[in-house]
């Protein structure tokens, strides 16, 4: 479960494109579910992609399934996660975006529960040359 967290046009959506390519799916064919809520789509794994920007009030979150997407075997990324209300898993991954530039983001991470901190080392030392994360040892700090 991919939590993320940004203002508008930080990236949230191309960021979930990526996400969808690496899972097997189109990237053209992802568009931000803005209205109908969630959108689901089939690659390597079951991948359901959310967006909680028009959300008010947590009960409309119990209307829209958000938690049958959350069975361990579906990817699952939220965008507007701070929309999310106590309906968010403990265990998941937060990716914090934020404008640096009008060209450049900053992107942070911040592992939530057991499952994720193992994610997000084992991601860290895969990318340890990425000079948006200095160190792994900094990136321990964010969690």
């Amino acid at each position: 479960m991919l939590a993320l967290y940004g203002e508008l046009g930080t990236g949230k959506t191309t960021l979930v494109r990526g996400i969808a390519t690496g899972l097997g799916v189109p990237s053209h064919i992802v568009n931000s579910p803005t209205f109908v809520l969630i959108h689901e789509y089939q690659g390597r794994v079951p991948f359901a992609h959310a967006d909680l920007y028009r959300i008010q009030a947590q009960p409309e979150l119990q209307h829209i399934g958000l938690s049958d997407y959350l069975d361990g075997q579906t990817v699952v990324a939220i965008e507007w996660a701070d929309k999310g209300f106590f309906e968010l898993p403990d265990d998941r991954l937060e990716v914090h975006l934020s404008h640096r530039s009008a060209r450049t983001r900053q992107v942070v991470l911040r592992a939530k529960g057991t499952a994720m901190r193992g994610l997000l080392d084992r991601v860290l030392q895969r990318c340890g040359a990425l000079k948006a994360v200095t160190s792994l040892q900094q990136a321990r700090l964010l969690r």
